[in-house]
Formats: C-alpha cells, sequence, structure tokens
C-alpha cells in the first residue's frame, strides 16, 4: 500500500471514527472503501457520458444528413411532424 496524507473536516472526522467505532474497522480502511467505491461510480459515469456524446454526436449527424434517414413510407420529418401524422393515422383508421 502507499501511505498518502489526506485533509478532512472535522465533520468528517468525527463521522468517520463514529463509523470506525461502530463498524470496529479502522478509518483508513474506510476511507480504501470509500475510495473504491467512488471509482466504479466515476467509472459507471464517464461510461454513461460516453453514451450520451456518441447518441448526441449520432443525432447530429442525423439532422445534416437527413436523406439518410427515412421511415418506412420515404418521410424525413417523421420527428418533426410526429403529431400531425399520428392525427392522420388515426383518422384514416376511423373511415
Amino acid at each position: 500500500m502507499i501511505r498518502t496524507m489526506v485533509q478532512l473536516t472535522e465533520e468528517q472526522m468525527k463521522a468517520l471514527k463514529e463509523i470506525s467505532q461502530a463498524r470496529k474497522v479502522s478509518v483508513a480502511r474506510l476511507i480504501r472503501e470509500s475510495v473504491a467505491q467512488y471509482m466504479v461510480v466515476a467509472s459507471e459515469e464517464t461510461e454513461q457520458e460516453e453514451k450520451w456524446r456518441r447518441v448526441l454526436e449520432f443525432l447530429d449527424y442525423m439532422d445534416n444528413h437527413p436523406a439518410e434517414f427515412r421511415d418506412i413510407e420515404g418521410k424525413t420529418d417523421l420527428s418533426i411532424n410526429h403529431d400531425e401524422y399520428f392525427v392522420e393515422a388515426i383518422e384514416d383508421d376511423l373511415r
């Protein structure tokens, strides 16, 4: 293990000592566990951010290349005029 120095607020240290005593483990162990949990969460957040970046990049691509993206009827403006097409479809079904 590598020794390091960390500065905590008084409230943080007090809380860590209380948890340490209740769980009968060292404060150092609590800090290592906390860092390990943070690393998992941070990694998941980074993966999620990457997914969102790729989605937004694809949506931007779709906006700039509308002719490549058509619905089954060949319409390219489905996302813009969805409500209008929906009403037309319902009206056609009612006839």
